[in-house]
């Protein structure tokens, strides 16, 4: 599967090396005046082309500074801690008075962390934010070992003790599971960087809950199936070179195809914006599709737990989850405040399987505890777009804030 795609690629190579070349001809200023081609709807075209394709490097954050008030604060971006895997991100606030730090646990779901540019630009306004920023596990060399989701989990732990204690933890989607599991690890522990509150937004805490399509899936067919059929090696251009993978190209389509004609339509209307010179449109669109076709891939050990361990058998709220052959048990949570966010129309993590970590941290005072259902929003709009900013960003602040 894997040297399919990529023998498609190279093939496609020329013809939009030649696109990108031909581009700014086509959109000097009296061209399309000349009369001898229709220079407006090939540039438009032309642009279509090359937006129309799949990368796998994370793009920019594009996080330059952050505007508070009448404080502007500029943004440094600095690796606190790298691993073939993933780097520990901090956006550092120049001249910015000291604030509650967070990390932001990104999903490894066939995008990069970048996805989350709009929650960690909304969180920066208030905190010391850190990001899960996870590599491309195509560019990560065979010599660097396994990653499954216990070296997921693991990373987390590692990440909050460099980061330090009083630290706050906002996860988002999938890497709940890893979140909720490690913080209960570190609790049992009594581990001095235990976080002191814990946001899970849309997570698959308990998939058994209001089953999703996405959810169906995962239990429509045995485990040996998703390995046989989803699983390739990563051709020798690469540095990760006979790695295993799920590919974030299979993911990339799997998405896609749940709105083909949503995205359809905005291939078509993009085009249309160029040729009508509605630049800031068709800006919107580009912006997104940079961020949606820049896939990252998963390793094959992550994927398949993952699949069969939070989607299959249930392991967490079954009270069956192992961590390197000890159980994980979230009722050791005693002193972090537990935040779980939802969304009301979330098609991917439906309601109550989020609000399940609440009745696993059992031991948490009632005082320690608050579940929000967020009104009139989808998954992504729980953690990005107007609602997150204005309706669930307030909710997270407060409780990181009394739990200083």
């Amino acid at each position: 599967m894997y040297p399919a795609y990529q023998a498609h690629v190279d093939l496609m190579w020329p013809l939009r090396a030649a696109t990108r070349l031909s581009l700014p001809l086509l959109q000097q200023p009296g061209i399309a005046e000349a009369g001898w081609l229709p220079a407006r709807q090939l540039s438009a075209a032309g642009r279509l082309f090359e937006l129309a394709q799949i990368t796998h490097t994370r793009p920019p954050w594009r996080i330059g500074e952050i505007v508070n008030g009448d404080e502007r604060w500029p943004i440094t971006e600095e690796a606190t801690l790298t691993t073939p895997f993933a780097t520990l991100l901090r956006f550092r606030r120049d001249g910015a008075p000291s604030a509650p730090k967070v990390l932001v646990v990104a999903p490894m779901s066939g995008h990069f962390a970048t996805l989350l540019r709009d929650t960690v630009r909304t969180l920066l306004q208030d905190h010391d934010v850190y990001v899960t920023d996870w590599h491309n596990v195509r560019d990560v060399p065979l010599a660097a070992g396994r990653f499954g989701l216990d070296e997921y989990t693991a990373h987390l732990m590692d990440f909050l003790a460099a980061i330090g204690p009083q630290a706050h933890v906002v996860a988002v989607c999938q890497p709940c599971v890893s979140a909720l599991a490690a913080v209960a690890l570190m609790a049992e522990e009594d581990h001095p960087a235990t976080p002191a509150s814990l946001t899970l937004m849309a997570g698959p805490i308990d998939c058994r809950v209001s089953p999703t399509e996405v959810n169906r899936l995962a239990t429509s067919r045995p485990i040996e199936w998703f390995r046989k059929n989803l699983i390739s090696h990563v051709p020798w251009q690469h540095p990760g070179a006979g790695r295993r993978v799920y590919p974030g190209f299979v993911q990339l389509s799997a998405f896609m195809s749940m709105n083909k004609d949503r995205h359809t339509n905005a291939f078509k209307d993009y085009y249309k914006h160029l040729v009508a010179d509605e630049f800031d449109k068709a800006e919107v669109t580009r912006m997104f599709y940079e961020e949606y076709l820049a896939v990252a891939d998963l390793a094959a050990e992550f994927y398949l737990e993952t699949v069969e361990r939070v989607f299959q058998t249930y392991d967490l709220p079954r009270g069956e989850m192992l961590f390197r052959g000890r159980r994980v048990n979230p009722a050791a949570i005693r002193r972090t405040a537990l935040l779980t966010i939802e969304g009301e129309r979330d098609d991917i993590c439906s309601v109550g399987q989020t609000l399940a970590a609440q009745d696993l941290a059992s031991s948490l005072k009632a005082y320690m505890r608050t579940h929000y259902i967020q009104p009139n929003v989808g998954h992504y709009g729980v953690f990005s777009g107007r609602r997150w900013q204005r309706q669930v960003y307030p909710l997270v602040r407060h409780v990181i804030q009394v739990s200083q």
